[in-house]
């Protein structure tokens, strides 16, 4: 895995496979650089957003590329003392996201997201093309 590597969430993906922008052009920046890496939960979640079986498979043949993160026994107990943690402060948030962030902490990389609620994951950094 590059230096660096970046796992890239669903909302930038959906940006990168359906629009021509400055958030679609960074996702691009990423896979050329060989920055953008990938877990389950995101590669499901795209998939799942797939407006056609001809749109999926363009999907998956530009994801299949990625280096890829699984989500280990260890992985999803982490997830959850994650999400316990937070929901003792009295916040609650998508398994998904859970499982993403801590994929990211634990490989020490960082996120590249539009959702906000990444920001209350203590211990993730956040990407920016800033």
């Amino acid at each position: 895995m590059e230096e660096n590597a970046v796992i890239v969430d669903t909302s930038l993906w959906i940006e990168y496979f359906r629009r021509d922008s400055d958030l679609s052009r960074a996702v691009g920046r990423l896979v050329e650089e060989d920055r953008a890496v990938i877990t389950g939960p995101v590669l499901y979640e795209v998939l799942q957003g797939a407006r056609s079986q001809r749109e999926a498979g363009l999907m998956l043949t530009s994801l299949q590329g990625l280096d890829y993160i699984e989500t280990t026994a260890d992985l999803w107990m982490k997830a959850g003392e994650l999400s316990a943690s937070l929901r003792k402060k009295g916040t609650t948030l998508p398994m998904s996201d859970l499982v993403i962030a801590t994929a990211a902490i634990e490989n020490g990389l960082s996120v590249y997201t539009l959702d906000k609620h990444f920001k209350q994951m203590p211990g993730l950094k956040l990407y920016s093309q800033d």
